[in-house]
């Protein structure tokens, strides 16, 4: 069920009246057939995938707590990876690898013709594959010390509509003592809430939408399109990516401070981002924090000298990309992050120290950081749109080429002034965010917060994009 849709509008009107009528193991038990209807509604068959995950690491935490035999307790974590890794390779990358064994076969002089299984990509799979593999992962580890017990709430963490297919990742040691308590209704909690809500509906809506307008005409016809338009079509990309999954991690976040819960935050605007690692802290926050925590770190993190540590980099960043898509553009996606990421531990000195001899001042040095990171994520994302390495090549060729230096006439330079506008109303809204004394003053002020969310709604009715278009991550 896509948030920007009617049906969820009829199913949020439904659900919250009962969920704040009900107290206790009822109201999880609402939760969870309320979870599973919302999931249900794209398509039933896979509830059985969700139901899967739910009692394997429900019965793998019930199990390991049983003993204290280090060694089962690992086989008992090699089962919650293989079941859950090995569903996620089944829908998700068993296609993607035969057929590249294929044309390397094929490359060789080999004969070779593998079995394709053609299986529709499940919803959100991915983030559920995560968070739950993050409970067995944390219990092995003894950060979690007692397993769930219940297994109503577990299955309703697992499956919790709000996040469940597009994010954050949350971790069971932070959600589920949040799903014991009784959240009552609380209007600030409900007005912060709905403000998010509405927030996100404006990035999807107004930004991400009419950006694709943009973007999706230059990436099915390459050769139609100059340099220029070509690179203004990679600049509304990147605000299309961000503006698109921010914009769900906001409207998830927000219904579940609606319910009293507390998701923390995927996305603290980007694009400002000064250094690679600074992006990592502020991009998918969640799936960052997973990478970290249960890749790098564990591959060694930084401890083990400068080739080790671009070794882990480069090998976390190559895993997040395949993660996002069954594709060798996601792969180079990741890889040329891991590129970034060790680069700029190389030259991270030397640009200080150039910065101090030539007495550049701070502001201007931070200019430059920013333009640069975001050039060269907007390189990135050139891949990670592309549907192929040669599609996304060929547009990096013809900006490259600075051939046809115009805009196309007509309905794109609406759509491209549209986009521009919009993004210069939210990158504004970005950088007050980040003075501390203006979110206050805002947060303080009932009025102000009163007239901003009206100039939302109104923004979002005049700008709206009412198409019902499907969220980006939704397909991975």
């Amino acid at each position: 069920m896509l948030f920007n849709s009617l049906a969820f509008v009829v199913f949020a009107l439904v659900f919250f009246p009962i969920y704040f009528g009900l107290r206790g193991r009822a109201r999880v038990v609402f939760c969870l057939a309320a979870s599973y209807f919302f999931y249900g509604w794209w398509d039933w068959r896979f509830l059985g995938l969700l139901l899967f995950s739910t009692v394997l690491d429900y019965s793998i935490g019930l199990a390991m707590a049983a003993t204290r035999v280090e060694s089962r307790r690992r086989r008992l974590l090699f089962l919650s990876l293989a079941g859950n890794l090995g569903v996620l390779g089944v829908f998700k990358y068993f296609d993607f690898f035969m057929s590249s064994f294929e044309r390397t076969a094929e490359a060789i002089g080999l004969g070779f013709s593998p079995p394709l299984v053609h299986l529709i990509l499940p919803v959100g799979i991915s983030f559920y594959t995560f968070q739950t593999l993050s409970y067995t992962i944390d219990l092995y580890r003894r950060k979690i010390e007692t397993p769930e017990r219940d297994v109503l709430l577990f299955a309703a963490y697992v499956s919790l509509f709000p996040q469940l297919v597009a994010g954050p990742i949350v971790r069971a040691d932070s959600l589920l003592p949040q799903l014991r308590t009784d959240h009552g209704i609380d209007w600030p909690r409900i007005g912060r809430g709905l403000e998010l809500v509405l927030w996100g509906f404006f990035l999807k809506l107004c930004l991400a939408d009419t950006a694709a307008t943009v973007v999706n005409p230059r990436f099915a016809e390459l050769e139609a399109f100059g340099s220029l338009a070509h690179l203004v079509g990679v600049v509304c990309f990147s605000f299309q990516i961000y503006s698109d999954f921010a914009g769900y991690s906001l409207i998830a976040i927000g219904l579940g401070r609606i319910m009293g819960l507390d998701f923390g935050v995927n996305f603290d605007r980007p694009y400002f981002s000064r250094s690679f690692s600074e992006f990592w802290g502020r991009w998918h926050i969640s799936l960052s924090s997973w990478l970290r925590d249960y890749l790098y770190i564990p591959l060694g993190g930084n401890r083990g000298g400068s080739l080790l540590t671009v070794r882990n980099l480069f090998s976390t960043m190559l895993l997040g990309g395949l993660w996002h898509g069954a594709g060798w553009t996601f792969i180079i996606w990741g890889g040329l992050h891991g590129f970034y990421l060790a680069l700029q531990r190389a030259l991270s000195a030397p640009y200080a120290a150039a910065v101090r001899v030539l007495r550049v001042p701070p502001a201007v040095s931070s200019g430059i950081l920013i333009l640069t990171v975001f050039a060269a994520t907007n390189l990135a994302w050139v891949f990670f749109r592309a549907e192929s390495i040669g599609e996304a090549v060929r547009i990096l060729h013809i900006i490259a080429g600075f051939d046809r230096m115009t805009l196309p006439p007509g309905q794109q330079i609406i759509g491209i002034a549209k986009t521009f506008m919009i993004a210069t109303v939210v990158v504004a809204v970005d950088a007050a965010g980040t003075r501390k004394s203006i979110r206050d003053r805002y947060f303080a002020s009932t009025p102000l917060r009163i007239a901003g969310c009206v100039s939302i709604a109104l923004g979002i009715a005049l700008f709206g994009t009412f198409e019902g278009a499907s969220f980006l991550y939704f397909q991975f």
